[in-house]
């Protein structure tokens, strides 16, 4: 045992850190996302509130984040797994484990993402090899090995980490609880403020300028909606608290509203978007299509060159 972590804990964390790679990679069933990450890993520590705390941040963290080719990227899923689970296990402030934690984490696993990318090198030229040979059973093996260097990458980092880095992560709150008091608020600062950065790059990537009109429409409901529920909430509050037979909960209606005000722009879009597509019949009355004009201008002379193509 690991501090408050326990050994079952240990191997089913570090067993969901190993599927979620091979998950990212194949079946992409949105379980090797850090909102999932948090959400498990909570529920295996018995605290899925604060759980699902750190993997929304680091999930909004990350929401811009992408990658091109064979290139490596953070590895958030990872650092949701150990920020939950230390943060649980030694009291630490969710959005604190998220900068202290969860974002250097993030980081250093990009070196072993480059280490398990390199090993799986050895597979692959296996089968290249399998493939000349004509061995496709052998082919289908060495797929399926190739899949140990990925799980690996993950794995062992996060059981050394589980099992061997939960007295000295208990130390280090103890500290920054006590004399360094500033530090600890200032990761939590940190931490609150790294959704934001996440947003950010995702609307550099964006066509904000295009629908601009959208985003400031978006912002304006979603702030106006959240103020008028939260109102509700706490009227609704004060209320249950002279009747007991007053028990409703406005707590998702903000998000509910914004979801289906989204939806209508969307379907609204789809529809038109739809109907100024040519019909069947529309194209057959106008005439050949363009690639048939094309092909009447684009015509041959005796010496073989083709004329009309200057247009």
């Amino acid at each position: 045992m690991s501090g408050n972590i326990l050994l079952w804990q240990v191997i089913v964390l570090t067993f969901y850190s190993m599927y979620q790679i091979i998950d990212d990679l194949t079946f992409i069933s949105s379980l090797a996302q850090p909102v999932w990450a948090g959400l498990i890993t909570g529920a295996v520590m018995g605290d899925v509130t604060k759980g699902l705390i750190i993997g929304g941040s680091l999930q909004l963290t990350v929401l811009g984040v992408g990658t091109f080719g064979g290139a490596s990227k953070i590895d958030a899923n990872s650092g949701t797994i150990l920020a939950t689970a230390f943060s649980i296990s030694s009291g630490m402030n969710a959005q604190t484990a998220v900068a202290a934690i969860g974002v250097p984490v993030a980081s250093l696993m990009i070196e072993t993402d480059v280490l398990g990318r390199f090993t799986n090198t050895y597979f692959q030229h296996r089968i290249d090899r399998t493939i000349e040979e004509e061995n496709y059973h052998a082919f289908e093996r060495n797929y399926l090995y190739g899949a140990i260097p990925w799980a690996l990458s993950r794995g062992i980092p996060v059981f050394i980490a589980l099992q061997f880095g939960g007295g000295l992560v208990t130390e280090i709150v103890k500290v920054l609880d006590t004399k360094m008091v500033w530090l600890s608020n200032g990761l939590a600062t940190a931490g609150a403020l790294l959704p934001a950065v996440g947003f950010a790059i995702l609307l550099r990537y964006l066509p904000v300028k295009k629908h601009f009109a959208y985003l400031i429409l978006g912002f304006t409901l979603t702030a106006l909606l959240t103020t008028v529920f939260t109102n509700v909430q706490t009227l609704g509050t004060s209320m249950a608290k002279v009747s007991n037979s007053f028990s409703n909960n406005f707590t998702a209606l903000p998000m509910v509203a914004i979801s289906l005000i989204g939806f209508s722009f969307a379907l609204n879009a789809y529809k038109r978007d739809v109907g100024n597509l040519p019909s069947s019949t529309d194209s057959q009355q106008n005439g050949p299509s363009q690639p048939e004009q094309s092909e009447q201008k684009n015509t041959k002379d005796e010496d073989g060159e083709i004329d009309g193509d200057e247009d």
